[in-house]
């Protein structure tokens, strides 16, 4: 009977703890959620040497996307501003697509009176990661030193981090418009997600990895 009562009074306190991590887990992912919704909302664009369009998913057809077109017109606006003098279009060929992203965004580009001279494509990248370090052996090899970062305002404040962690000196600059509010919010729980799981590669020490989901 006594060893009984004891087991469950170490059960009750297993899960009191559990409960205590979990609401800890919480509250740190919403706080989280809301430093990457206030990140989004500030345009930090300066002057630099290229404005780097980070690539976003295509249609069935390999059409652009909402999310590229987005980024692809306050990529042009900026470089209409005269924020710098070339754009790197960013992202490769996703699964089963004959086009990569950079190709597509170059159109729109193009389609919003950018010069093809000015646009340099990146094909490689298939993750924010990737899209930096690609991103890195361009801006070396064309001598420049500094970024205007552009994406959707959810995706900003990962991709500051993995810009700085890949020593880019940059701003970031949101897309004027955001996704339908059912989209947005999925969005933000996947960047939630990926912090996490870009956390543990940090601490784990882990090499540069791709996750289609993240």
């Amino acid at each position: 009977m006594i060893n009984r009562l004891l087991r469950t009074l170490r059960l009750a306190r297993l899960w009191r703890r559990t409960a205590r991590l979990l609401l800890l887990w919480l509250a740190l992912a919403l706080l989280l959620a809301g430093s990457i919704v206030a990140y989004g909302r500030v345009d930090r664009a300066d002057s630099a040497d290229v404005i780097v369009v980070l690539g976003a998913g295509l249609n069935r057809s390999d059409r652009p996307g909402p999310a590229l077109i987005r980024r692809a017109d306050r990529a042009a606006a900026l470089y209409a501003e005269g924020a710098a003098p070339a754009l790197i279009c960013t992202g490769g060929f996703g699964y089963g697509r004959s086009r990569s992203e950079a190709d597509a965004c170059a159109e729109l580009l193009r389609a919003r009176g950018v010069p093809v001279a000015a646009i340099v494509l990146e094909e490689q990248s298939r993750s924010t990661e990737e899209n930096a370090l690609y991103t890195r052996e361009i801006m070396e090899a064309n001598g420049w030193r500094t970024a205007v970062v552009v994406s959707d305002a959810y995706h900003l404040l990962r991709a500051a981090w993995i810009f700085e962690r890949a020593g880019i000196a940059h701003t970031t600059s949101p897309a004027a418009s955001d996704p339908p509010p059912t989209l947005l919010a999925s969005a933000i729980a996947r960047e939630v997600a990926a912090f996490h799981w870009l956390a543990l590669k940090i601490v784990l020490n882990l090499p540069v990895t791709y996750v289609p989901i993240i």
